[in-house]
C-alpha cells in the first residue's frame, strides 16, 4: 500500500492544482491579458505544466522519505525509476487538470469534474482491489487508466526490485497517455474567447 499511496498523493496534488489554474484566471479576468500576448498555446500550456512537475518531484521525495522514516521501507529497485514514473504520471494528471480547466467556467465546476474522474481512476486502478477480480467491462478500463500502469510499475520497482525490462510496457503506456493528454490540453485551450 505504501508505494501505491504515492500515486494517490501525487494525483491529488498535481491534479487539483492545475484544474484551478486556468479557470482561476478566467474568474479573475487575467486570462484576457494572456490571450493578447504573442505566446503560442503550446508554450502557454507548457509554462503551466512545469511547476506541477516540480511539485511532483517534491511530493515523490517527501513520500519516499516518510516511507523510510515512519515505516522503515525503502525501495528495493532504483529510485530513478520511481522518479521517472512519478514524472510521467504527473504529466498525465496535470495535463488532465488543465484540460478540465479549459472547459470549466468556474472553480466549483472544475473541482467537481476533477473529483469525479479522480475517484474513477483511483477505484479502477488496482490500488485497493486486484484488477483481475473486476468484471470484464471494468477490467477493460484499466488499459486507458494511467493510475493502473503507475501502481503496477511502482510496486514492481519498490517491492520486487524490478528494472527497465519489467516496467518498460508501463513506461510506454504512461508516456503515450501523458503525451496524448498534453496534446489535448494544448488543443482545447481557446486563446480567443
Amino acid at each position: 500500500m505504501v508505494p501505491a499511496l504515492l500515486a494517490l498523493v501525487m494525483m491529488l496534488m498535481t491534479g487539483f492544482l492545475p484544474t484551478l489554474n486556468i479557470v482561476g484566471e478566467k474568474e479573475a479576468g487575467t486570462i484576457e491579458q494572456i490571450n493578447v500576448t504573442p505566446v503560442s498555446k503550446g508554450a502557454f500550456i507548457l509554462a503551466k505544466l512545469i511547476p506541477y512537475w516540480l511539485i511532483a518531484f517534491f511530493v515523490a521525495t517527501i513520500c519516499l522519505l516518510l516511507a523510510k522514516v515512519l515505516y522503515g521501507l525503502s525501495s528495493v529497485g532504483s529510485v530513478a525509476w520511481i522518479y521517472l514514473l512519478a514524472m510521467l504520471l504527473a504529466l498525465f494528471v496535470s495535463s488532465f487538470g488543465l484540460t478540465i480547466s479549459n472547459f470549466s467556467s468556474n472553480m466549483q465546476q472544475a473541482v467537481f469534474v476533477m473529483w469525479f474522474f479522480i475517484v474513477f481512476l483511483m477505484l479502477l486502478s488496482g490500488l485497493f482491489t486486484p484488477v483481475r477480480s473486476m468484471p470484464a467491462w471494468a477490467y477493460a478500463t484499466t488499459y486507458i487508466n494511467p493510475m493502473h500502469y503507475f501502481i503496477d510499475a511502482i510496486r514492481t520497482v519498490y517491492i520486487r526490485g524490478g528494472g527497465f525490462r519489467e516496467i518498460y510496457p508501463h513506461l510506454i503506456a504512461l508516456s503515450l497517455l501523458g503525451s496524448a493528454m498534453s496534446l489535448c490540453a494544448v488543443t482545447t485551450y481557446r486563446k480567443n474567447e
